[in-house]
């Protein structure tokens, strides 16, 4: 059977490698973090399709993946009720996923996971891929670039995908339960909760908190907050550290600026629901996330394809990201069973593979207008429909 190499070791490229070593390849990961991965990240809403596929990467019965709650609810600036949506999920992390992955991975003896190996360049033969990595070369019939949305695998083969700024950013953290008031988890925190400031948008849901536990008085509640950031000075503002330094690739949660920081929990104060206010407050290190969309128009060149963020990013609000790379790496899975021509089968996964990714782009697109024309000069915010936003927003499609 073909020798599998991934490039990027995330969540995606653990469901590829998991799905593919179970299916009897030799695979092997290369990822270029040295260390702990499983800090990263945030929240992260299941489907029943991404849970299918999780047990097929070997996830037992009965495991407890994360958080189940019953239902939506929309607060306003008062925190007063908007409306409420009984729609049950399970929420997670990026971190509970990552350990799950990763443990599952270990326990295959026809994978190797390899961390502090960059790859820097790919080339192709007749007999397979020679991929060039900062340690040293790696020899397999094909290659998964699961890297990301900077990915370097993409850049070399199709230079032209960039990603596309959308005109806002999202603050986002992680608030454990145990610093909150009581009246504040009781108004939100059973619960996958929102916020609409004329402009904007909160979303919130509990999830695993430290050491990934889940039992009542141990979770931690994830915020995303969607905020205009025109570019390119305002998003420039806001990617530039306190010592002065400019990230135009994305800056570290440790390096976001206190004076950002101050003013955005201000804000908060001001615009947000008294108990999203008091999340905010207490979240010990907010992180900033400018939203992008990336959209491919192939994925697969000879035996090197693409998949996850390396493909597609749809904005956070489809809520698919995680789901939309197991629906890959199960469409990689079920293109290699038995193929004997490995350009074939790869052009087969991507056939498979390019209508749902474009397709999923473009619902975060729609979803995400209401913000993306508030970011842009002279464009008044209209009132929404809670109950349309709350029955739209991350639910697979």
């Amino acid at each position: 059977m073909p020798r599998v190499l991934i490039a990027g070791g995330s969540l995606g490229g653990l469901m590829a490698a998991s799905l593919l070593a179970r299916a009897g390849h030799e695979v092997v990961v290369l990822e270029r973090t040295a260390g702990a991965m499983d800090s990263r990240g945030a929240g992260i809403v299941t489907h029943a399709s991404l849970i299918a596929g999780l047990q097929r990467c070997g996830m037992p019965q009965g495991h407890e993946l994360g958080v189940a709650i019953p239902g939506r609810v929309t607060l306003d600036g008062t925190g007063a009720v908007l409306g409420e949506l009984p729609m049950p999920q399970v929420l997670t992390s990026w971190s509970r996923l990552y350990q799950l992955l990763h443990g599952l991975l270990l326990q295959l003896p026809a994978a190797q996971y390899r961390q502090g190996v960059a790859v820097q360049r790919v080339e192709q033969h007749a007999g397979g891929v020679r991929v060039q990595t900062s340690a040293g070369v790696f020899e397999g019939d094909l290659l998964l670039a699961a890297d990301g949305i900077r990915s370097t695998v993409r850049h070399q083969f199709w230079p032209g995908v960039q990603p596309e700024y959308a005109g806002y950013v999202a603050w986002r953290g992680l608030c454990d339960e145990g610093v909150l008031s009581r009246g504040g988890r009781e108004a939100v925190f059973e619960r996958f909760g929102f916020c609409l400031p004329p402009g904007e948008q909160l979303i919130g849901y509990p999830v695993a908190g430290p050491g990934n536990r889940t039992e009542p008085g141990h979770r931690a509640w994830n915020f995303v907050w969607y905020r205009p950031a025109p570019a390119p000075q305002r998003l420039a503002e806001l990617m530039t550290d306190a010592d002065g330094e400019h990230h135009p690739q994305g800056i570290s949660p440790n390096k976001v600026s206190w004076r950002a920081i101050a003013a955005m929990r201000s804000d908060a104060r001001r615009l947000l629901a008294p108990a999203f206010a008091e999340i905010v407050e207490k979240c010990p290190q907010p992180f900033l996330q400018p939203i992008y969309d990336l959209y491919s128009s192939e994925l697969a060149s000879d035996r090197v394809a693409l998949l996850g963020d390396a493909a597609f990013v749809a904005r956070p609000h489809v809520g698919m990201g995680v789901t939309k790379a197991m629906h890959d790496a199960l469409a990689l899975e079920s293109a290699l069973a038995g193929a004997d021509d490995v350009a074939a089968a790869l052009r087969a996964y991507a056939q498979a593979r390019l209508g749902p990714g474009q397709q999923v782009v473009q619902r975060g697109r729609r979803l995400g207008a209401y913000m993306q024309a508030c970011g842009q000069d002279g464009n008044t915010a209209q009132p929404r429909d809670a109950a349309k936003v709350m029955a739209e927003t991350a639910v697979e499609g």
